[in-house]
């Protein structure tokens, strides 16, 4: 992962955290459905931890959550 995109990757990640609780999702339902560890969605969702995923990973999620992908990719800006 480039440095430069380290904030996009955040966000991302406190916008799945979001979207897991409005569907009153645990990381761990969550990660069963998208057959990933615990820990790695915990790592994603961390706003001190920059932890990259591939757009498969994120197509994933999306589906699981029941929304669409680009909502992840919707960046506020500083």
């Amino acid at each position: 992962m480039k440095r430069i995109y380290q904030e996009q990757y955040r966000q991302i990640g406190l916008k799945i955290a979001y979207y897991r609780r409005l569907r009153c999702m645990t990381q761990e339902e969550l990660a069963e459905q998208v057959e990933l560890t615990p820990a790695f969605i915990g790592h994603l969702e961390a706003p001190n931890i920059t932890k990259a995923l591939s757009l498969d990973t994120l197509f994933d999620i999306a589906a699981a959550l029941d929304v669409p992908a680009y909502k992840f990719l919707v960046f506020e800006e500083d």
